[in-house]
């Protein structure tokens, strides 16, 4: 296991994070979640940023506060609240992180910094949104790693510029079938195509875990009138939202309810739909 938290907690004044959570070798895993959902702070307390209050966490199957020097090098790390001073340049970046990584690909990373049209001399500060993070991805990807955790990266970048981000993380694991990838997002259209399973986060919460091709086959929205919701099947029920029509209604069970009731509205739930149907949705 690359990543493991087992009913990890962590108290603020507004706000517990309560989370169990797994990443393996050879998929894309991604956290999906409003902002101050907890994404970063679940991402925190598996790099040992801030102190847990009770559960555990693994990474490389060794508790996350024993990794050694040697452990650290194998995580690349893209936080969305932090970076390099902005009165560095990408050249001075070069120097630092050739000091500290020993397997530092310069090249490698010149080369992202030209295919991404970042200035070598100009300082951060003067940056766009955008580019700031396509350089914090072109650093994570500039030494080999077996894990990366990835916080917002597409955050502030325009459509193009996310395929471009997410066509490097698919090179990246393709380079490596022991890789793991954490990544989180509110945006969730860019983990649809990405990412082999999902965490939906909510209030702190783990709300929903689903391989993504089960989400996008078998996950649906049934909107039914008050007659259709009192014949209705309700095994295959997940939630129900009331609506000035009847009833809006999750499943997972989208064929049976295909095949069974014809005469219903069967509509295939994108990611967002899940979640907002999921969050505001009460059980049936």
């Amino acid at each position: 296991m690359t990543v493991e938290m087992e009913q990890v907690i962590k108290r603020y004044d507004q706000f517990c994070l309560n989370i169990s959570l797994k990443a393996v070798p050879g998929q894309i895993t991604g956290l999906v979640g409003q902002n101050g959902a907890g994404k970063s702070t679940a991402f925190k307390s598996i790099l040992g940023l801030t102190n847990i209050d009770e559960g555990s966490i693994s990474v490389f199957d060794k508790p996350h506060t024993s990794l050694t020097p040697k452990d650290k090098q194998d995580i690349s790390v893209v936080l969305s609240d932090s970076g390099f001073s902005g009165y560095l340049t990408t050249n001075s970046i070069v120097s630092i992180m050739a000091a500290m990584y020993p397997d530092f690909d310069k090249k490698g990373f010149l080369d992202r910094c030209e295919r991404f049209s970042l200035p070598l001399k100009k300082k951060i500060k003067d940056f766009s949104t955008g580019m700031r993070a396509k350089l914090k991805l072109s650093l994570a990807l500039s030494h080999p790693s077996k894990l990366m955790i990835l916080d917002e990266p597409t955050a502030g970048l325009d459509v193009i510029a996310r395929d471009e981000l997410l066509t490097l993380l698919r090179e990246y694991m393709e380079e490596d079938e022991e890789r793991s990838i954490l990544i989180s997002s509110h945006i969730s259209s860019d983990l649809e195509g990405l990412c082999d399973d999902i965490y939906f986060i909510h209030d702190g919460q783990i709300v929903l875990h689903e391989d993504t091709d089960v989400l996008l086959d078998s996950y649906a929205s049934l909107k039914v009138d008050e007659k259709q919701f009192e014949k209705l099947d309700k095994q295959y029920i997940i939630s129900a939202v009331r609506e000035s029509f009847g009833y809006l209604l999750l499943t997972d069970q989208k064929q049976f309810y295909l095949e069974n009731y014809p005469d219903i509205v069967v509509q295939k739930g994108s990611i967002d739909d899940i979640i907002l149907l999921k969050v505001k949705g009460e059980p049936v």
